[in-house]
């Protein structure tokens, strides 16, 4: 072999040597980078995406060419305080496991993104093409009041559900779940385990009229960002 060749050969061992001496650590890194951007915008506990994932779905839902108006759902279990007080957190933790994947489940199925924002509270996002507001809120409240098993044991929970249809491009926070968060609360008001959609010149209840703080409003979001 010319000496040339002999210089590529060896350039070319070497190069493949060193990118298979390489590879345990590229492949750890690839591993590490994704972990972290899981980390980043999906809840730890349920696997649903978090208050910054919902940020990301709803940025490309208002990127779209021909963006349609969206509907967002806010989904507050009822009492939920009594299960982890009743059963223990280990079971309360279960229970946000088992109607966060409804939750997902059903808004897959209609084309949205589902969400944990903290502690019992969930979102769904869904362009306006899923179906009317109503017949998603009674899809919403029937799988969420389906028996869960407990350990040796079933506990059937009950949700309020505040609806709103705004434009995609209205700011995430401040319109849609700020909207939505409104009507939850009137659906609360009302006696629970139902749901009321978001009209024109509605506003929050009277605090005396809210049954305690919400779970919240006691917890640091589960991102880290402000609620």
């Amino acid at each position: 072999m010319s000496r040339p060749l002999l210089m590529i050969a060896t350039a070319v061992v070497a190069y493949v040597l060193g990118r298979l001496t390489a590879w345990p650590t590229i492949h750890r890194l690839r591993h590490q980078l994704a972990d972290t951007h899981r980390s980043m915008l999906y809840d730890p506990l349920t696997g649903m995406l978090n208050r910054a994932g919902l940020r990301a779905v709803h940025a490309a839902l208002a990127d779209e060419p021909s963006a349609q108006p969206i509907i967002v759902a806010l989904i507050d279990l009822d009492d939920f305080k009594h299960v982890n007080d009743t059963h223990g957190h280990d079971h309360g933790d279960d229970l946000l496991i088992a109607i966060g994947d409804r939750i997902a489940d059903l808004a897959a199925l209609h084309g949205g993104a589902a969400a944990r924002l903290a502690g019992d509270e969930y979102a769904v996002l869904l362009t306006s093409r899923a179906g009317e507001p109503d017949r998603i809120a009674d899809a919403l409240a029937t799988i969420i009041a389906e028996p869960v098993a407990l350990g040796t044991d079933e506990h059937s929970v009950t949700a309020s559900i505040g609806l709103a249809l705004v434009e995609a491009t209205d700011p995430l926070t401040d319109v849609a779940l700020h909207r939505a968060d409104v009507a939850m609360y009137h659906a609360k008001r009302n006696g629970r385990n139902r749901y009321a959609t978001y009209q024109p010149g509605m506003t929050m209840p009277p605090a005396p009229h809210r049954r305690g703080p919400r779970l919240r409003d006691r917890r640091r979001p589960i991102d880290g960002a402000p609620a």
